[in-house]
């Protein structure tokens, strides 16, 4: 079965840098775009940014352009999304997500705080 699994959350201080890493099984991974989502307490779901399933096309919402930037390694079936910059608003729990968002993982929880 599809199973995504994400890591690397955690506590940052603004200005800060995190990685989150996406495990991926139970499909071929390198056919398949990934996204990264997050939602806020109290918000709404938004979406973060994604990439092609050869990694040769990558998209960024406007609120994290320039400060994330997603990668692939197909060879390990995962994908990153490194967060640069961070800011308090950015603290929420991060999702992937793949097969036209029907899969999703757990999520990982990102706090932004000094």
């Amino acid at each position: 079965q599809v199973q995504l699994v994400e890591s690397g959350g955690g506590l940052a201080q603004p200005g800060g840098s995190l990685r989150l890493s996406c495990v991926a099984s139970g499909f071929t991974f390198s056919s398949y775009g990934i996204g990264w989502a997050r939602q806020a307490p109290g918000k709404g779901l938004e979406w973060v940014s994604a990439i092609y399933s050869d990694g040769s096309d990558t998209g960024y919402a406007d609120s994290v352009k320039g400060r994330f930037t997603i990668s692939r390694d197909n060879s390990k079936n995962t994908v990153y999304l490194q967060m640069n910059s961070l800011k308090p608003e950015d603290s929420a729990l991060y999702y992937c997500a793949t097969g036209g968002l029907k899969y999703w993982g757990q999520g990982t929880q990102v706090t932004v705080s000094s």
